[in-house]
């Protein structure tokens, strides 16, 4: 069965010659900018959702999470996670380990090889995100972009709180 179609809107709010610059410059933007901060962890033998598995792992007490927690901060579904940990399991930087208190329960565990792989890439990467964007812009401008990605980000959570 075919997934039913949104209705037809009768009076769409078209964008303005600004607002459609600025949402023109956001899609050319964002690729280029991600592909530039993926090659910046390659190196390392590292893709950006790798990347930020490890800095999500590391920010948790004991470097540890619960996988459904890890894949809902990441935004992926629980084979998602589980197709993006394989690699990272394999190479020896994260292990899945039943909880000690609930035995149902997996935690994705950094480990030690995974914390130093982290250490070493960190350093290059924020390199990046200041050659990339911030070194681009004034700081009047990182905070307008700063509050403005907050408030998208912000309705973007909202909505999805809201939905059935």
């Amino acid at each position: 069965m075919a997934p039913e179609l949104p209705q037809t809107i009768d009076q769409p709010r078209w964008l303005d010659p600004v607002e459609m610059q600025a949402w023109r410059a956001y899609v050319d933007t964002v690729y280029a900018l991600q592909h530039a901060l993926e090659a910046d962890v390659a190196p390392f033998g590292l893709t950006m959702g790798d990347y930020e598995v490890l800095v999500r792992l590391s920010e948790q007490s004991e470097r540890q999470q619960r996988m459904c927690d890890l894949a809902a901060e990441l935004r992926l579904s629980p084979s998602g996670l589980t197709r993006r940990l394989d690699g990272l399991v394999r190479a020896g930087l994260v292990s899945r380990e039943p909880s000690p208190d609930d035995r149902r329960v997996m935690l994705a565990v950094l480990t030690d090889a995974g914390y130093d792989l982290l250490v070493r890439a960190a350093p290059h990467h924020v390199e990046g995100v200041r050659r990339h964007l911030i070194d681009q812009l004034d700081r009047r401008e990182v905070e307008a972009l700063a509050s403005a990605f907050t408030k998208v980000r912000d309705g973007l959570l909202a909505s999805q709180t809201q939905q059935p």
